[in-house]
């Protein structure tokens, strides 16, 4: 049996998608009551954002954890090579 993979990012992250679910919920309800075409476009897009920053997080978690956890120490050249992925990956 697999071991659970917990970070201490992971509560942060539940938070960002409870809060997507909470505003799926919403549009799903704003439809049912006929809201206007521009009401459910932006939650929507609140919904989208909520789930981009989850998925940003749980990856600037697996680069700060995981990744750096395989490849061990790192010298001062390799440490500034992956400080820029890192931040590069801010950019998806």
């Amino acid at each position: 049996m697999k071991q659970p993979h917990t970070h201490a990012s992971h509560p942060a992250i539940l938070k960002r998608l409870r809060k997507a679910s909470g505003h799926l919920s919403s549009t799903m309800d704003m439809l049912e009551q006929g809201r206007t075409c521009l009401d459910v476009a932006q939650q929507l897009q609140a919904v989208e954002k909520a789930i981009q920053q989850a998925k940003k997080a749980l990856i600037q978690s697996h680069l700060d954890h995981c990744l750096e956890d395989l490849v061990g120490p790192l010298g001062v050249g390799q440490r500034h090579s992956l400080d820029e992925f890192r931040e590069i990956t801010r950019y998806l």
